[in-house]
């Protein structure tokens, strides 16, 4: 073998001695990253209707007074499902999004929001009959 190729053959060595030693290094000197848990199949229809529930926390006291506390019932779906952190602060902003969409378009209860309102008891009670059949068990 010539002394060029045993030279870069000790070089390369010597660089790949060096790269090892970084990669054992890298778990001690970078933090790891945390573990996300994966969705249940039912997540998005969750945040769906985590969101309807907010819509109607805002249009409920405009139309129709000393109704249902859908805060408080988001809470029990919520507390009865367990998620992870992450998974609870998606409903809770999905709940927070349905709130803030209605209330830059209602101050008062118009023949509109007393609709939209029927329609979101509907279609509420239809999403959470359709994830308790679908995934109960």
């Amino acid at each position: 073998m010539s002394r060029l190729a045993a030279d870069a053959i000790a070089r390369l060595t010597n660089s790949m001695r060096r790269a090892l030693a970084l990669l054992l290094l890298m778990p001690i000197v970078l933090p790891p990253l945390p573990a996300l848990a994966i969705d249940p199949p039912y997540e998005a229809q969750m945040e769906h209707l985590a969101e309807i529930l907010g819509s109607l926390y805002f249009l409920n006291p405009l139309c129709r007074p000393g109704g249902t506390d859908w805060r408080a019932e988001l809470s029990d779906l919520v507390r009865l499902d367990q998620p992870d952190e992450d998974r609870q602060q998606r409903l809770y902003g999905a709940f927070n999004t349905g709130y803030t969409a209605y209330s830059r378009l209602y101050r008062t209860c118009t023949p509109s929001a007393s609709e939209a309102m029927s329609r979101l008891l509907i279609e509420a009670e239809a999403t959470a009959r359709d994830i308790h059949t679908r995934y109960a068990e």
